[in-house]
């Protein structure tokens, strides 16, 4: 392509952005090895921030993000992969984004589909995006551990049965809200645990939000993030016991806090512009120090 060609098309796409202020978060524990490979993926010509809250890593992740010219959270104690994601989707809040994309640094996911995932928000079409391994491709071919497959898919057939849902994968780790989402889930009250992602999904469906899917290539690499065994069959069944929660909960036999949410309203989604608004201005709660920001 040349670079009249690729010009063309990098107005294009921003166009399609509808002057939505994009941020990638990237929550992050021991990432090191992965994180230049991922950022470099990233187009940084149609992304206004990259965000990384690093969770008490015990590598360089930090120092690697800093080289890299990411802005930079740190817990100063490990709050677990949920409590990381909150951190940081309160910072993309807090610098005013459109549509946030939550993207792994593990480089086990695409980034390049950043883009079109902010664009299916940014256009009005859907809420929340995900970045699907299951869909239209062989995820065991990509690397995905057959085991893994067989839980992913497994468990993606009983949700949907119990949530009334069409879902190819409950269970990646690339997605993209739209402001509106994640300001109607209250995302705190959800697990610091891995089960966060699911009952993120639950929060949305209960929100009335407008879920579409991408097929992401599936990717497993040696340094590559993953959950052994055991931790796989207590979020297994983490994931089951959210779906039944969502069941009682809109039937009115129980209640649980964290799917009370504000449906969201359509005809007064909020535009907010592509503005850099500088470093991170505040805590985010116990044991984050606030990171300076380094150049682009």
């Amino acid at each position: 392509m040349t670079d009249h060609a690729r010009g063309k098309t990098t107005i294009n796409i921003l166009s399609m952005l509808c002057d939505r202020k994009v941020v990638v978060v990237m929550p992050a524990y021991n990432a090191a090895l992965t994180l230049r490979r991922t950022v470099a993926e990233i187009d940084r010509r149609l992304v206004d921030e990259v965000l990384l809250v690093d969770d008490a890593s015990t590598d360089a992740t930090a120092e690697e993000a800093n080289r890299l010219g990411i802005q930079t959270a740190l817990h100063e104690r490990n709050r677990g992969y949920g409590g990381c994601q909150k951190t940081c989707y309160d910072v993309a809040l807090a610098h005013d984004a459109g549509v946030v994309v939550m993207l792994h640094p593990d480089y086990q996911y695409s980034p390049r589909l950043v883009p079109a995932m902010a664009a299916m928000i940014a256009q009005d079409e859907y809420d929340f995006v995900l970045g699907s391994r299951i869909l239209a491709q062989n995820a065991i071919a990509g690397g995905m551990p057959r085991y893994k497959y067989v839980a992913n898919r497994g468990l993606t057939f009983v949700e949907n049965l119990m949530l009334g849902s069409k879902l190819s994968e409950f269970h990646t780790g690339l997605r993209a809200y739209s402001r509106e989402l994640l300001e109607a889930i209250p995302y705190h009250r959800n697990s610091d645990d891995f089960v966060f992602d699911n009952q993120v999904i639950v929060q949305a469906l209960a929100a009335g939000a407008r879920i579409g899917e991408v097929s992401c290539p599936t990717r497993y690499e040696p340094e590559s993030s993953s959950i052994n065994f055991s931790r796989s069959v207590r979020y297994g069944f983490g994931v089951l016991s959210t779906a039944a929660q969502y069941r009682r909960h809109i039937s009115g036999r129980a209640s649980y806090p964290y799917l009370d949410v504000k449906p969201i309203n359509g005809s007064a989604r909020h535009r907010t512009h592509r503005s850099d608004l500088g470093v991170f201005g505040r805590h985010f709660g116990d044991g984050t120090e606030r990171a300076e920001r380094t150049a682009n």
